[in-house]
């Protein structure tokens, strides 16, 4: 399958020599919100004024033993068996750069305020996963939180340096400053749908693949009343799935802007992918009130939905819970887990983009990666750690996969469990989605052997290039009125979104009345400036 890649070679080649061009004679310290292209002495030919990356690495003083902190994003494994998996990565990292690793976990509950507390604090971190499109990168950049990486790389990650082509490089840039390194080379579709039981759905006379929200709520009617122990959907209010609507009944695009809870700003279609619109302001968000109404009415999910902490895919498994909502990658593992825990159910997958089918954008590759924190205290040795994980096949199948043996063996190609596996006892995870890269990855017998035949090739007719590879958002203008609407969106959107608002025209009307007195109309005409912005230097 081809890798996801957003624009073209040519293309950031002609936008690298305009950038230049333009930037002629100044530090990248204006302002501007683009991040440029690279010369040869920053910006990805793996050699730095001609200076031998790989001949000055091995130079490098490693006599002082160093701890250096890594920072995922997940629930803290409870088993032992990671920490059992650390300390033999951490035999390899003492051996080869006197240095050892220390997970630190920011947990999903309350996590996009967790993190962006952590990255404010001032703590000396060392490495930090990153993604432009749902952490917030461009924002935290913006506010200083990650170091410069144009010197470091090609002296004390040369492997990766030298790996990474400069287009890449230049789309990971904040104000002409490598800022993260891409996921660049890893194969995976993360567009979230709906998930559902095909057995149970060909009950409910449902036999084609659904292709709308109508047919999920079709599926979600019968199960309320055919399966009187089980909560057709065990929702939670942490996630809105305001998002997915948007990308089955409009052809917005999404932009890599956050705005909390629930998106305000996407851009029109791909044909005119450089306006932005507000799906929030369109009779499109009181079609989704309306139907979120509806559905809490006839009892989709529970009553106390806004309080309730059940692991709805835990229900799901255990065929407590009819519907659950994810990306692809997460439904090629699920499908297998679910064919074990309720055999015959046949998990089918609704991807939201199916209805309409002209918004769906291949992954951009910082959609993960890794910086450095601007507080490190051991950034070089940061980063020849952050070169062993992705480079090194020994370290990466421990970080990825654990031990051989215990959590996984190998047959015909493929990874498997080994007999006896409890995955209570030996179950393992890092969450490193920081670099991975494809020609380590082994496959697993865990993920659905059917994803690319049926999911990968329905995307593979509708995907379009992503076209915002290089549009860093400058919030500075307006960093006030975003804050103030992200608190918006956080206090009434979970109430909109799983009908709890009361009647929903008049509720999406006072929502939209506190964005505006948040300040929306000048983040609007501030952001439609920076893309015209944009929009010059891709045109041009």
């Amino acid at each position: 399958m081809s890798k996801f890649k957003r624009v073209s070679a040519l293309l950031i080649a002609v936008m690298t020599v305009i950038a230049l061009a333009a930037c002629s004679g100044n530090n990248g310290g204006n302002g501007s919100n683009v991040g440029n292209g690279g010369t040869a002495a920053n910006g990805g030919s793996g050699n730095s004024g001609g200076t031998n990356a790989e001949g000055d690495a091995g130079e490098v003083d490693t006599s002082k033993f160093v701890k250096i902190s890594y920072v995922v994003l997940g629930n803290k494994p409870t088993n032992g068996q990671f920490e059992t998996v650390l300390a033999e990565v951490n035999k390899k990292m003492k051996e080869k750069i006197n240095a050892e690793l220390e997970w630190k976990w920011v947990e999903w509950a309350d996590w996009q305020t967790k993190y962006n507390l952590l990255l404010a604090s001032g703590e000396p971190i060392d490495l930090i996963t990153i993604g432009t499109d749902w952490l917030d990168t461009w924002g935290n950049a913006q506010r200083g939180a990650f170091m410069p990486l144009d010197e470091l790389l090609p002296k004390y990650a040369p492997q990766t340096w030298n790996s990474i082509p400069e287009e890449d490089w230049a789309e990971s840039k904040y104000k002409d400053q490598i800022v993260l390194i891409p996921e660049n080379d890893y194969t995976q579709w993360v567009n979230h749908g709906f998930f559902y039981r095909g057995d149970w759905a060909k009950e409910a006379g449902i036999t084609e693949p659904i292709k709308d929200w109508e047919g999920i709520g079709q599926y979600l009617q019968y199960v309320k009343d055919n399966k009187p122990d089980v909560v057709p959907w065990d929702a939670v209010a942490q996630t809105s799935t305001f998002g997915g609507f948007v990308q089955s009944y409009t052809d917005n695009l999404d932009l890599p802007i956050s705005t909390g809870y629930l998106p305000v700003f996407t851009t029109k279609s791909y044909d005119e992918k450089f306006t932005v619109t507000s799906p929030v302001f369109e009779e499109t968000f009181v079609d989704f009130a309306t139907m979120m109404k509806d559905w809490a009415d006839k009892g989709y999910w529970r009553e106390d939905v806004l309080n309730n902490k059940n692991d709805n895919r835990a229900s799901l498994r255990a065929g407590l819970s009819g519907l659950d909502q994810h990306h692809t990658q997460t439904f090629g593992g699920l499908r297998v887990q679910m064919d074990k825990d309720q055999p015959n159910s046949e998990l089918q997958m609704f991807p939201f983009n199916r209805t309409g089918g002209n918004n769906l954008l291949e992954l951009s590759i910082t959609h993960g990666g890794t910086s450095v924190g601007a507080h490190s205290k051991n950034p070089e040795r940061a980063l020849m750690a952050y070169d062993l994980i992705r480079n090194d096949e020994e370290i990466y199948h421990l970080i990825n996969y654990g031990i051989e043996g215990v959590q996984y063996e190998i047959k015909d190609g493929k990874r498997v469990q080994p007999e006896g596996y409890d995955d209570a006892k030996h179950g393992f995870y890092a969450d490193f989605w920081g670099g991975r890269v494809d020609k380590f990855e082994i496959p697993s017998a865990t993920t659905w052997d059917q994803l690319e035949e049926t999911l990968y090739a329905e995307y593979d007719q509708i995907k379009k290039p992503y076209p915002y590879g290089q549009f860093v958002f400058d919030k500075t203008p307006v960093e006030a009125e975003l804050t103030a609407m992200t608190q918006v969106t956080g206090e009434m959107g979970p109430a909109i979104t799983y009908g709890k608002a009361g009647d929903p025209a008049a509720a999406v009307e006072e929502f939209r009345s506190k964005l505006k007195t948040a300040g929306y109309d000048k983040v609007l005409a501030e952001l439609q400036r920076q893309l015209d912005e944009y929009k010059k230097l891709i045109e041009g």
